[in-house]
């Protein structure tokens, strides 16, 4: 699974700087499912934090401590970084890339900022709907707004403490057909940071644990629940897109192949060494990406072509090396430090 983390880490990275060249629309397209992979990294913190449950004895205080103490040194240096690099606007000298989904850097700090900041450092930027405070989910580091729906999963997998997974898996599938079923006013609709959208993700994810690890006698039930928690998965994502469908599908391959030959390529040692530092690459990459471009995009001078040869490499290099360096010089040694289990988080 750490080969799946570091291959899922850097195809969101490429998901977040290819926008942003002239490469052909077909090659971009390629790596236009961001977000998909993220909810592969939900199926994949749903298999492995629950262990780290289970290493602390399922009590909810040593269980919650070493999460938050596992999550943010990293997390505190990605979002310093990108909290300077707001006032600046890269986006203004880059006239090819319209403003989309894919194509989008705030334009400096937001109204209410000490409250944007709050909610960052207490990891719960994702619950709050758009009228109370808007784009909070996003609003200062953008990737970590996965990170909040994290910390909602172990502030609930913590409080619950299962015993059995079966009433938790089937608890997380309501709550995602819930969250598509009812239908709010627009300002008091939640942002997909909010645990209810990644809660089938999360199920399918608690669902493999019976799969991989369950006692031979219980293999049946095992499967059974991993099927129901498959197919509701798939419609639930159906739902809403074709790429929310696509996640459960591509995670029961992943299982598949655990033991086939096929599943070495996820274990050969350029995925692990990625796997190993998935976690800053995933935070650092977007405000040193933003940061790149406000370097290089007054150099190209409104050339898309000159633009994209020069900032498209070191968008990859800069943040794999970064990473790195938060790795051994933060990370790691933090986690030597503390003693603490060295699982990381799974975005």
């Amino acid at each position: 699974m750490d080969g799946l983390r570091g291959a899922l880490a850097v195809y969101v990275m490429l998901a977040h700087a290819l926008p942003f060249t002239n490469l052909p629309p077909w090659f971009c397209g390629l790596f236009h499912h961001g977000e998909a992979a993220v909810d592969l990294f939900f199926c994949l913190s749903g298999l492995v934090i629950t262990q780290s449950l289970t290493r602390a004895g399922g009590r909810f205080w040593p269980f919650i401590r070493a999460r938050l103490l596992r999550l943010m040194p990293v997390y505190i240096v990605a979002l310093a970084l990108s909290t300077a690099l707001l006032p600046g606007n890269p986006a203004a000298g880059m006239p090819w890339a319209a403003p989309s989904d894919d194509v989008f850097w705030s334009p400096g700090l937001p109204s209410f900022f000490i409250w944007h900041l709050g909610l960052h450092l207490l990891l719960l930027q994702g619950v709050l709907p758009a009228c109370v405070l808007p784009f909070a989910w996003e609003s200062l580091l953008t990737p970590a707004w996965s990170l909040s729906t994290e910390w909602q999963f172990y502030l609930l997998l913590g409080l619950v403490a299962p015993r059995r997974m079966a009433p938790l898996c089937l608890g997380l599938l309501t709550l995602g057909m819930a969250d598509h079923l009812i239908i709010l006013p627009p300002c008091w609709q939640f942002s997909r940071a909010f645990l209810p959208d990644a809660a089938p993700y999360f199920a399918l994810g608690l669902a493999s644990i019976g799969i991989l690890h369950g006692p031979g006698a219980a293999r049946r039930v095992d499967y059974a629940l991993f099927l129901v928690c498959l197919v509701c998965a798939c419609m639930i994502g159906w739902h809403t897109a074709l790429n929310k469908a696509l996640p459960p599908l591509v995670w029961a391959l992943i299982l598949a192949v655990q033991r086939h030959p096929a599943g070495a390529v996820l274990e050969t040692r350029p995925l692990l060494a990625l796997g190993a530092i998935s976690y800053p690459l995933y935070l650092i990459h977007e405000p040193l990406q933003r940061a790149l471009a406000m370097l290089i995009a007054p150099i190209a001078a409104g050339r898309a072509g000159v633009f994209t040869l020069l900032w498209l490499p070191l968008a990859l290099i800069i943040p794999i090396l970064a990473a790195v360096t938060l790795h051994y010089s933060v990370e790691r040694r933090f986690m030597q430090r503390r003693g603490l289990p060295a699982t990381p988080p799974a975005t």
